[in-house]
C-alpha cells in the first residue's frame, strides 16, 4: 500500500493523508488503518482521530524518545513505525460495518424546517420524509460536537442551503440537512442546519465506556415514527 503521505501535527502528532476526495474507497482505507492501529498500538501512541480522508495519530514524544532506535527523533520514529504498519496492512481486508437504525419523528415542532426543505426542492412533506428515510447512509467521521456523525449518501433531491441565521440552540437528537449532507445533533448546540425531525435516541452518553452511539464506518438508516412514539421513547408519556 503506497498511496499515503505523512505530515507533522505539532510536536506530538502525525497526519496520515490517504486520499484527496471524499469517496467510499478512501473511507474504507481510513477505517481499516484506524482499526489496525487500535489493534496494534505502538509504545507512546495516545489517540487516533479518523477524518474524511485522513487519520491523525497523537503520541507522547518523551516515550518515543526513550523507545527510539538508531537515535531517531520521535517524529521520525513514528513515521518509521507507521510506514512499516502500512506494509503489513492488507488493503483487501474489509471492515464489517454495523447497521444502526435511527427512529425519527419528522416535521411539526420537532422538525420545524421540513416545509422549507420541501419548498426548496419542489417536493411535498411526505416526499421529503420518504426520500430521507429510504436511503442508506455511511458514517464518514465523528466531529463538530461529541458523537455528531457526518453522514454520506443523502439523495441530492434533498440538498438545501444552511439557514442564513443559525439558531442559538438546537436540541440534541435533531436531524438536519446542511447543503448536500445530513446529520444528527448529538448534544444541544448552536447550528445552522435545516431541522427536519428529531430522534429519541441519545447519540452521546459521556458516562458510558463507548460514549458515542455511532462510529466511523457504521451504516445508518432512518425509520419514521409518530409523535406519540417519540414521546413514549423519551418518557414524556406512556401509551394508553
Amino acid at each position: 500500500m503506497k498511496n499515503y503521505e505523512f505530515s507533522p501535527l505539532g510536536d506530538s502528532g502525525v497526519i496520515v493523508k490517504l486520499g484527496d476526495v471524499i469517496v467510499q474507497r478512501t473511507h474504507e482505507i481510513v477505517v481499516m488503518f484506524t482499526d489496525y492501529l487500535q489493534e496494534n498500538p505502538f509504545p507512546g501512541m495516545m489517540e487516533i482521530v479518523p477524518g474524511f480522508t485522513t487519520v491523525a495519530v497523537y503520541y507522547d514524544p518523551i516515550i518515543l524518545a526513550q523507545q527510539s532506535l538508531h537515535e531517531l527523533m520521535p517524529y521520525e520514529s513514528v513515521l518509521a513505525i507507521l510506514d512499516q504498519m502500512f506494509q503489513e496492512l492488507t488493503v483487501t481486508r474489509k471492515a464489517q460495518p454495523r447497521l444502526v437504525e435511527i427512529p425519527v419523528c419528522y416535521g411539526g415542532s420537532l422538525g420545524p424546517d421540513l416545509d422549507i426543505v420541501a419548498q426548496q426542492n419542489s417536493l411535498t412533506r411526505e416526499e421529503v420524509i420518504a426520500i430521507h428515510s429510504s436511503a442508506g447512509y455511511l458514517v464518514y467521521m465523528i466531529g463538530f460536537a461529541p458523537g455528531f456523525p457526518y453522514l454520506g449518501g443523502m439523495d441530492e433531491r434533498l440538498a438545501t442551503p444552511r439557514r442564513s441565521s443559525p439558531r442559538l440552540s438546537i436540541p440534541k437528537g435533531s436531524v438536519g440537512i446542511g447543503g448536500s449532507q445530513t446529520g444528527i445533533y448529538s448534544i444541544e448546540t448552536p447550528g445552522g442546519w435545516q431541522i427536519i425531525g428529531r430522534t429519541p435516541l441519545s447519540l452521546f452518553q459521556p458516562n458510558e465506556s463507548q460514549p458515542s452511539l455511532l462510529r466511523a464506518g457504521d451504516k445508518v438508516c432512518f425509520r419514521p415514527i409518530s409523535e406519540q412514539e417519540y414521546e413514549y421513547e423519551v418518557g414524556k408519556k406512556v401509551f394508553p
